[in-house]
């Protein structure tokens, strides 16, 4: 802890690199992701403050829309495309990710309760070879149903169809550094 508190000390003392971040912000990227610490969406983009807006939750989850019960997902997701105005969205899953794994193998997560009922948003379950400590397919998969997800969400599809938005999946290797992104005309993740 004591390095990230001692990076945390003098990280104010460039005061001019941060002022015009005072004036608000105008990504035009939201990047969802899994909160897994192996995935920096800023490191692996090169991102600087301001140009990503970022979504982080267990095993990059997009729930299914619901108006009449709101989530914090959804409703970042919304600010991101009808108030920021975001042009893409990146929906990223990674190799070792816990969550997937988790549901490809059908592990018993019942220690974990408040995971496992947020891993029921995770439907269709993916599929993979349960043996694949990497569970690629599974979260290859994982990643496209869950742009299916965001499609159905009500002002995503209104942007879709006007041209105004673009969603790509990719996938992130922990263990390489590799971004893949996936190739609608081959449905085959490839490499960017």
């Amino acid at each position: 802890m004591q390095p990230l508190i001692d990076n945390a000390r003098t990280f104010g003392q460039r005061p001019e690199e941060f002022a015009r971040l005072a004036e608000g912000q105008s990504p035009q990227v939201l990047f969802i992701t899994c909160s897994d610490s192996r995935v920096v969406p800023a490191l692996i983009t090169g991102a600087r403050p301001g140009e990503l807006f970022e979504l982080r939750t267990a095993g990059n989850i997009v729930p299914p829309y619901a108006s009449e019960h709101p989530t914090s997902e959804a409703a970042t997701i919304e600010y991101a495309v009808e108030v920021l105005g975001v042009r893409d969205i990146v929906v990223c899953g990674h190799s070792h990710c816990g969550a997937v794994g988790a549901l490809v193998r059908g592990d018993d997560l019942t220690a974990v309760p408040a995971v496992r009922d947020w891993l029921t948003n995770a439907t269709p379950r993916p599929a993979g070879a349960v043996e694949d400590p990497c569970v690629a397919e599974g979260v290859q998969s994982h990643v496209l149903a869950q742009v299916l997800r965001l499609r159905s969400y009500p002002f995503i599809d209104k942007k879709l169809t006007e041209g105004q938005l673009n969603i790509h999946a990719w996938y992130y290797e922990v263990h390489t550094g590799s971004v893949l992104t996936h190739d609608v005309s081959s449905d085959a993740f490839r490499a960017l």
